[in-house]
């Protein structure tokens, strides 16, 4: 028996364990949760140890990192695999079908947060590794783990991390299963992400919540200034207004362009798909290239006043909210932050107190699409999903992906197995079953057709 053989023989089996790991409320942004973070760190760490791997859960300065090594030979390359355990909150609970942490198969899905984002496509590679033990007793390359706790929840202990055990991680080429393919039953690799810059902000008028009776219309609202600022920051075209926010944004290359004119895409299908009741976005520009290739800037929520039950008839003292900000290449995280500090510093009402919080961001990654390490993917997908795969960019980010690069030296092939609209970050995330069975099959591939790579 070969390791796809013993991957499709067991696929009953793989799929329980993976409910398991789904069962472990991993939601590394809430403290309350910490235990559960350092429950499934150990999780991942004896999976790894019973497969035959050297695994230790590893401290970072903030949830634990799970590193996993096997050394078959210095003649073969070496696969540094890149994952996460931890999840998103599960939040507006009422709108799951199930309980977040009870995994259910529905429609040939499996609905669970986590399922897809990433701890299923994460276990492809596990299971994968798992196969070739049980049946040919060593792996066909050099494997490494690096599974994070802390992905989800905005903060980068990983960096420094990576940076301290920068040895032990040395690699040849990253594998990181963490994305979505092109659509159904088309398999894609994907060549680039987009960075991310996130702040908070808050106004403050009064020093505490006020009647609206006495004091409405001669004290201004946090609730409705906040409001005002945000509406501004879109121009009529939906283009950012923030000044230099466009300034030195990467340009679409034409082998790109003959990529994108390659898929099949369907404008309808994709306003379908998010239940929105028509697309929106920056003028001028396709809904691959707003997703793709474009900057963005978001709100993400936003708080303020009396949320109970019933009337409270007040003029909130404070109001806040969350922004993120898409980033593409040549944009850096940092200087997007100053500048839209700048901008709201100069639009905030004099009647408001402004304070801003600038978090940690990930800078946007451009993928080589030239040499072995690629071939090597799209022939291991061929193998796993029954045809070759298109080549994608991704709208999301990775922000490990641009520290392997500074810091390893090395690029990532970026193989997603999920599907846009598998509800990651959303109530009733899933993950297709058959994805996460064609998933380990190209996973097992990859470390085949990866160990052939001359270095």
């Amino acid at each position: 028996m070969n390791p796809l053989e013993y991957l499709k023989k067991n696929e009953k089996e793989s799929l329980e364990q993976l409910k398991d790991f789904l069962r472990i409320p991993s939601i590394s942004a809430q403290s309350q949760h910490a235990g559960d973070i350092r429950t499934c760190a150990k999780w991942v760490a004896d999976f790894l140890t019973k497969t035959g791997f050297k695994a230790e859960v590893c401290e970072t300065g903030g949830h634990p990192a799970v590193v996993g090594e096997y050394h078959v030979s210095d003649k073969v390359p070496t696969v540094l695999i890149y994952g996460h355990y931890d999840v998103q909150p599960v939040d507006p609970l009422n709108l799951w079908k199930t309980a977040p942490f009870e995994p259910i198969e529905e429609g040939g899905f499996l609905i669970a947060r986590g399922s897809t984002d990433d701890k299923g496509q994460l276990f492809t590679h596990m299971k994968a590794a798992e196969a070739y033990m049980k049946t040919e007793g060593k792996l066909p390359c050099n494997v490494k783990y690096l599974i994070e706790g802390e992905e989800e929840a905005g903060v980068d202990n990983l960096t420094g991390f990576i940076q301290k055990n920068a040895k032990r991680l040395a690699a040849d080429v990253v594998l990181v299963s963490d994305g979505s393919q092109y659509g159904r039953d088309l398999p894609a690799i994907n060549f680039g992400l987009r960075g991310i810059a996130f702040v908070e902000i808050k106004l403050t008028g009064p020093d505490r919540d006020l009647h609206s009776g006495s004091y409405g219309g001669a004290v201004a609202n946090p609730i409705i200034m906040l409001c005002k600022m945000m509406a501004s920051l879109h121009d009529e075209n939906n283009r950012v207004t923030i000044p230099g926010f466009y300034d030195n944004t990467y340009k679409a290359t034409q082998w790109e362009r003959d990529q994108y004119a390659k898929l099949p895409f369907d404008a309808e299908q994709y306003r379908a798909s998010t239940g929105a009741p028509k697309l929106w976005g920056e003028t001028g520009y396709t809904p691959i290239e707003r997703t793709w290739i474009r900057p963005t800037l978001e709100c993400n929520g936003i708080t303020g006043g009396y949320q109970g039950e019933g009337n409270k008839t007040i003029i909130p003292s404070w109001a806040s909210a969350k922004i993120t900000m898409r980033l593409v290449p040549n944009m850096k995280p940092a200087e997007i932050c100053d500048k839209i500090e700048a901008h709201l510093k100069k639009i905030c009402p004099d009647t408001m107190k402004f304070e801003i919080v600038k978090h940690a961001g990930a800078t946007p990654v451009q993928v080589p699409t030239e040499g072995p390490w690629l071939a090597a993917a799209a022939r291991a997908i061929k193998t796993g999903f029954g045809r070759e795969p298109f080549f994608t960019k991704e709208g999301g980010s990775i922000p490990v992906v641009e520290t392997f690069k500074t810091v390893l030296g090395i690029d990532t092939l970026l193989v997603g197995y999920g599907q846009q609209d598998d509800n990651a970050h959303s109530p009733n995330e899933r993950f297709s079953i058959k994805d996460f069975q064609r998933g380990c099959l190209t996973s097992a591939a990859l470390l085949d057709e990866l160990s052939k790579v001359k270095l």
